[in-house]
């Protein structure tokens, strides 16, 4: 079942082509979960440091990236419109879980975003935060 959850007024995930194959990335095992931050040239000292955050804290990550253990979730955003603007959070984020496959859950998520995305808003939603079963 597709869960989504609009955070704080409306965080979430993107639409394909979701990963760029240069963006670094950082893992981190949290419990049953491992998670993978997309550190994307466009995410802000404070947008990192929420993501980073919310990696490595079983309370932060239930909160932004919802789900059952075991399935797969992610967060994707509009690199145009980022993930915290003055302060709050930007509706076209979005995050959504409970997919059976990663892949699933960042095409879904990328789609979402890009629905929410503002019009002139030019660059495609891209997937900035994976969950999944721990390895």
């Amino acid at each position: 079942m597709l869960r989504t959850l609009c955070l704080a007024a409306g965080l979430g995930l993107a639409a394909l082509p979701v990963l760029a194959q240069d963006v670094p990335v950082e893992t981190a095992k949290l419990g049953k979960s491992g998670v993978t931050l997309h550190v994307h040239p466009f995410l802000t000292e404070e947008e990192l440091a929420t993501l980073r955050l919310v990696m490595t804290n079983k309370d932060a990550l239930a909160v932004f990236v919802p789900g059952k253990p075991g399935s797969y979730a992610a967060l994707a955003m509009s690199p145009d419109e980022g993930f915290i603007r003055d302060g709050q959070p930007v509706a076209s984020a979005m995050a959504l879980a409970d997919f059976p496959d990663a892949a699933t859950a960042a095409a879904e998520a990328a789609a979402a975003c890009d629905a929410a995305r503002k019009p002139k808003s030019k660059a495609p939603c891209v997937v900035v935060l994976e969950v999944g079963p721990a390895r």
